[in-house]
């Protein structure tokens, strides 16, 4: 007996046949099919951003060869340039010289570059002219800009006006004309952090293609006096966070173009807005605008002027008030409506909305303080759940702001 307990079985041994055909092969997928994985919602510090996985798609390009070039490709889809030793880097994988290096570099349709002249060692204009030139299918270009003070005399922390006043070269005749013969670049998302209010302009000129901007920090100014040439392109998206508000002047000759084609879709402003500014934008492009965003329409100006875009798709404040003409008056093109929450807020306006408007798709409310408890939230969520309509609730403001129903412009499509 074993020490199992189990007498050992003394009979000839019984052999089955199976007939089993084993094949080893590698073979990769179809490049067509990992071009169109879609790219995975991956949170960043909270922000639900559409971000390749960095740290799945490098063990993807490691797992073996087949499957190593479609991995590099997603990778360099949407690069970063902080630093002169990572413009080396990116310049030696995308040699346009070898073919794995005209695959990679023809990959890039996103580049986000950094140029910090108070930094050692840091991204300059020619070498960013040069690595936007080597991605032929590259379409956005986010660039922040921070200027640079004399040694010893930087302050970690200091307000952001004092940031600012840091001057910033302007981009020469070289690195202008690259960039010029680069590809066709239709975003722009351009933070300027100097004193330097020319740069903006400057590379405004050189992409008559573009047709979403975006312009942070530091206000563009037109010097009086001088004759600038009419602006080319005809925007569709239009986004400001500058610490000034921009001149109408500024805005009459950025938009001249959107005006007469009509072209203009979507404004988004981070800072309140004066009711001249709004009213200034409204008359212009209110006609087409199918989203407008400002931090609130509490004044009965700002909701006046929302009123009379009869074709907005989507409305969008973080403020936990507004007048309640403004959801009274709402278009019956409605797709999206976000709006902040707390105690105060008055929920029977927007309760109405959801109910009359038959286009209507998603609301998202962002909680302030208490406003997870205001009586009227469950009657808002049974009216959007027997309407089939997507109510979205978040405490992240910056969250919020990246929810958006409406469709992409046609020329990211």
């Amino acid at each position: 007996m074993t020490f199992c307990g189990y007498l050992p079985y003394a009979g000839p041994p019984i052999v089955v046949e199976h007939e089993i055909s084993l094949k080893f092969t590698s073979s990769p997928a179809p490049s067509e099919v990992y071009d169109n994985i879609r790219t995975p919602h991956v949170p960043a510090s909270g922000i639900p951003i559409e971000i390749p996985d960095i740290d799945l798609l490098s063990k993807c390009t490691l797992v073996c060869k087949a499957w190593s070039l479609h991995g590099q490709k997603l990778l360099f889809r949407r690069v970063r340039l902080r630093s002169h030793l990572a413009f080396v880097s990116f310049t030696h994988a995308t040699n346009r010289s070898c073919p794995r290096g005209r695959i990679l570099s023809d990959a890039v349709i996103q580049m986000r570059a950094v140029l910090d002249y108070n930094q050692p060692g840091c991204l300059n204009q020619s070498s960013l002219a040069v690595a936007v030139a080597n991605c032929p299918n590259l379409y956005e270009l986010d660039l922040a800009q921070y200027g640079c003070v004399a040694p010893g005399k930087d302050v970690v922390g200091s307000p952001a006006q004092e940031r600012m006043r840091r001057p910033a070269p302007s981009f020469d005749k070289h690195s202008l004309a690259l960039l010029g013969a680069g590809p066709r670049i239709t975003a722009l998302n351009f933070s300027n952090w100097s004193e330097n209010n020319q740069s903006v302009l400057q590379l405004l000129e050189v992409w008559p293609s573009l047709r979403s901007l975006s312009l942070t920090g530091t206000s563009p100014v037109l010097f009086p006096g001088v004759t600038y040439p009419p602006f080319p392109c005809a925007l569709e998206e239009l986004r400001l966070n500058c610490q000034r508000e921009p001149a109408k002047e500024f805005l009459g000759w950025l938009l001249h173009r959107s005006a007469e084609e009509k072209s203009l879709r979507v404004i988004d402003l981070e800072r309140q807005p004066s009711p001249e500014l709004l009213d200034f934008l409204v008359e212009k492009h209110g006609e087409t605008l199918h989203s407008l965003a400002i931090p609130s329409f509490a004044m009965h100006e700002h909701a006046h002027a929302a009123m009379r875009c009869r074709s907005l798709r989507e409305l969008r404040t973080e403020s936990s008030w507004s007048s309640p003409v403004i959801c009274r008056q709402m278009p019956e093109t409605i797709q999206h409506l976000a709006f902040g929450l707390d105690l105060d807020t008055l929920l029977n306006p927007i309760i109405d909305l959801v109910k009359t408007r038959d286009d209507l798709q998603a609301v998202t409310v962002n909680l302030w303080r208490d406003g997870h408890r205001h009586p009227h939230l469950a009657s808002l969520q049974m009216a959007c759940a027997y309407r089939g309509v997507d109510l979205r609730l978040t405490r992240d403001v910056r969250r919020m702001r990246m929810l958006v129903v409406s469709k992409k412009p046609s020329f990211l499509l």
